[in-house]
């Protein structure tokens, strides 16, 4: 998917460690014209970290193999999915982009639950959605994954409950699941993060879902953000033909 991005939101990936460039211009064929060959996919590189690094901007790849995978129980015992919040209730639903859908929402571990977007992987969430222009969008929601605290009354549903219900509520064009944690508890699967971020699963209601790193995890590894980056590309990729 091609994403024309304003100056804005080219800051907003270079905030995420992701450098846009041109691409060059094709070189004039040396042989008489004759049909072209499909172009051959390429993959994303990998920003080495260090100050002044320079990444190609990801391409976002086909969708891959759909899986379908149920809305099921949490095997992280403990774990309570919080009512989903919008993030830019301010947005002015007239000037959202069509090509973002209905609504989206967002299922993260979240040091901070009650407030998503606070400290530096909330600020770093609110760039990767920036960069994405669903700080555009009203009904861009949230719903953060906390841990019972011993002793405090339980705030949030059990994953499963939680999360039928907001489905069933938002009706979101795209749910983005981030971390591990966050993706066990939503798929009810044990795979490993690399595979459940190769598939395009399917939620109750058959709304799709993406997997990809949790914003705290790309603080600790900042060269998997040009990865993640390709994520949230795929994930647009997907809403747009149902826009």
């Amino acid at each position: 998917m091609s994403l024309s991005l304003d100056a804005r939101q080219r800051a907003m990936l270079q905030e995420m460690g992701v450098t846009v460039w041109a691409a060059p211009p094709a070189r004039a064929a040396a042989t008489p014209a004759s049909p072209s060959p499909p172009a051959a996919r390429t993959t994303a590189p990998v920003p080495a970290q260090g100050p002044g690094t320079a990444t190609a901007a990801p391409q976002a790849p086909a969708p891959a193999q759909r899986t379908t995978a149920p809305v099921a129980g949490t095997p992280a015992t403990g774990l309570l999915l919080r009512p989903p919040v919008a993030l830019y209730p301010q947005a002015d639903p007239a000037a959202t982009p069509p090509a973002l859908g209905a609504s989206w929402l967002v299922v993260l571990e979240s040091p901070s639950p009650a407030a998503p977007l606070a400290g530096d992987s909330g600020r770093l969430l609110d760039n990767m959605l920036r960069a994405m222009r669903l700080h555009r969008h009203p009904r861009c929601f949230v719903a953060t994954l906390a841990r019972a605290a011993p002793g405090l009354p339980a705030e949030g549903d059990p994953p499963t409950a939680g999360l039928q219900q907001a489905l069933a509520t938002l009706r979101p064009s795209m749910v983005l699941v981030l971390g591990l944690g966050a993706a066990r508890a939503v798929l009810g699967s044990r795979e490993p993060l690399g595979r459940l971020r190769a598939g395009v699963h399917h939620l109750a209601g058959d709304t799709p879902a993406i997997v990809s790193y949790d914003p705290a995890y790309l603080l600790r590894a900042p060269e998997a953000k040009a990865a993640a980056w390709a994520d949230l590309c795929r994930a647009l990729a997907l809403v747009r033909p149902a826009a």
